[in-house]
Formats: C-alpha cells, sequence, structure tokens
C-alpha cells in the first residue's frame, strides 16, 4: 500500500497531495477520510487514505516536519481559494 519511493517532504506537497484526494484526482473508491500515523513497526510517520470502514485505501509516507507541522491541514482540510 505504501511506496518507499514516495515521500511527503514539505506542506506544499501535503497540500497538493489534500487537494488531488478532495478533488477525486487519485480515482479512490469510497475515500471517506485521511489521518496521520505512524508505522506499528518503526514509528516512521505516514498518511493514511481511509475508506468509510476505516481501512486503508492509500498510504503514502511523511517527513518528521510534515507530521508535526501538517496535523491541522489534515484535520480541517486545505484553504480553498477563491
Amino acid at each position: 500500500m505504501i511506496n518507499d519511493n514516495d515521500v511527503i517532504e514539505t506542506l506544499a506537497e501535503l497540500e497538493t497531495f489534500l487537494r488531488a484526494i478532495e478533488n477525486g484526482g487519485l480515482g479512490l473508491a469510497n475515500a471517506a477520510g485521511v489521518a496521520l500515523a505512524t508505522n506499528n513497526t518503526d514509528g516512521r510517520p505516514f498518511l493514511a487514505v481511509l475508506d468509510d470502514n476505516q481501512k486503508l485505501l492509500l498510504g503514502r509516507w511523511v517527513s518528521a516536519d510534515v507530521y508535526e507541522n501538517g496535523k491541522d491541514m489534515v484535520r480541517y482540510g486545505t484553504k480553498k481559494l477563491h
């Protein structure tokens, strides 16, 4: 589910990824939410895209900076441009 080469390194990359999910640009069926989490094995942080049954649809590794500073963006969504 998670590609080791696909790491979200910056908040700008996080925003772009979240907008793609919000707009259906990734073609994920039943995407109901996103969450920041850590891997149980090694503690590595990642962004999880979850379906309405809270099953993982897609995961992307995130940098420590994105994990710490992107929580509000994940929690409240991206700011829409007018």
